[in-house]
């Protein structure tokens, strides 16, 4: 089955050569307890036989290292490595155990003060165990944390200039160490640089806050076009309670301009009758004076509809507003401020491996195993963990 290329990925090196190697972060993890191991012995190489798979590409080939298992014993001839059929056999036995699908694609070797150079007895007895075309061979100095990759190619050993971690989950590599745990010598004392998996879970926690940021964004845009279409509607409503306005000052500017025109003549003194056309006049007067009392009225009413209007507005954006502070999220509490009994033996984390369960710290989950909370830089060294707070449900952890 073709495998898809990983896409969390770190490189090593010169990766610039041909085939392209990629480790698992668990894989890299354990070559390094298998150095803090071999360090502290202090004598002889502590070997182990990589597992994975090779993926054919359109111009090179991909090898997939996923698994490793530790020799069970590593000799020494002089200055040639040997490897029994004992020591075949149990990793066989590892293999289809842990690794079903995985193929022995090669093997690693820690061994203090040896070059990283394989001898021509390296070279031969890997050509003998491993005959496949890009097979690899890994060497790495316990002490000064130097390491070489080599692959099986053109009848030789060549170097490779460099390599890619990446990191996914990988539930048989994790079980594989959790079981080998005693056999491989781990340490609640134990600590494991791994500033690979560090930037990681950094860049993991980053793109986190970033989705955050985002999501905050959104509802401060959204509650944005929401005050700008409450101001639209208020100025709608505004300018035409305006324009009402202007048409009655307009009416009553008309009817004081007519009143202007009324001429003024002078009077013998004696009294004259009032003739129709006067009469008419005046009741025309009195018609006008109604309309201009009946505008102003309207004028009135007008404005009173519209601050009844702009006060239902605002009564709706209170409640708006309102109900948008009640969904806003609570303040997110701290698990690890509650207290836990701890766990009675047989259940969870009583065989020495603890399942991470939901609402879990590692505060939590060390007071449940050992009634106080000093045991939490024990658990991260023991599990090669740098930032406490990126453990997920389900995760299988050493207890030291």
């Amino acid at each position: 089955m073709a495998r898809q290329l990983p896409k969390n990925v770190r490189q090593i090196g010169n990766v610039s050569d041909s085939p392209k190697i990629y480790v698992e972060d668990y894989v890299d993890t354990f070559f390094a307890q298998l150095c803090e191991k071999c360090e502290k012995a202090g004598k002889g190489p502590v070997g182990a036989f990589l597992v994975g798979d090779i993926q054919p590409g359109t111009d090179e080939e991909y090898v997939y290292i996923y698994g490793a298992i530790q020799m069970h014993d590593l000799k020494m001839s002089g200055n040639e490595y040997v490897i029994d059929d004992d020591t075949w056999k149990r990793a066989y036995e590892d293999c289809k155990q842990y690794f079903e699908e995985g193929e022995m694609l090669g093997w690693f070797v820690a061994h203090p003060g040896v070059p990283l150079i394989p001898e021509a007895s390296t070279v031969k007895l890997h050509k003998k165990s491993f005959p496949k075309k890009n097979t690899v061979f890994i060497m790495k100095d316990p002490v000064e944390k130097d390491e070489t990759y080599y692959v099986h190619k053109m009848n030789d050993l060549m170097e490779i200039g460099g390599h890619y971690t990446y990191y996914e989950k990988n539930p048989c590599m994790q079980n594989y160490m959790i079981s080998s745990r005693k056999k491989n010598g781990a340490y609640p004392t134990e600590t494991v640089e791994d500033r690979a998996a560090q930037d990681f879970r950094n860049l993991v926690r980053k793109r986190g806050e970033s989705r955050k940021g985002r999501k905050t964004g959104s509802l401060m845009y959204a509650a944005s076009a929401c005050l700008v279409l409450v101001l639209i509607i208020m100025g709608v409503s505004m300018l035409n309670s305006f324009d009402r306005m202007k048409s009655v000052q307009n009416t009553l500017d008309t009817l004081a301009g007519a009143s202007d025109k009324v001429e003024t003549q002078e009077t013998s003194g004696t009294v004259t009758a009032v003739t129709e056309e006067q009469t008419g006049t005046e009741q025309s007067g009195e018609g006008q004076a109604g309309d201009v009392q009946g505008a102003v009225t309207d004028r009135d009413q007008n404005v009173e509809e519209t601050e009844g209007a702009n006060s239902g507005k605002e009564e709706l954006s209170g409640g708006d507003n309102a109900e948008n502070s009640a969904n806003e999220p609570a303040g997110d509490s701290d698990p690890g401020e509650s207290s836990q009994d701890p766990v009675p033996s047989g259940e969870n984390g009583s065989d020495g491996v603890y399942i991470v369960e939901e609402g879990d710290t590692l505060a939590i989950i060390s007071r449940k195993m050992y009634g106080d909370v000093t045991h939490v830089d024990a658990i991260c060294k023991m599990n090669g963990i740098t930032d406490g707070n990126l453990i997920y449900v389900g995760q299988k952890l050493l207890l030291p």
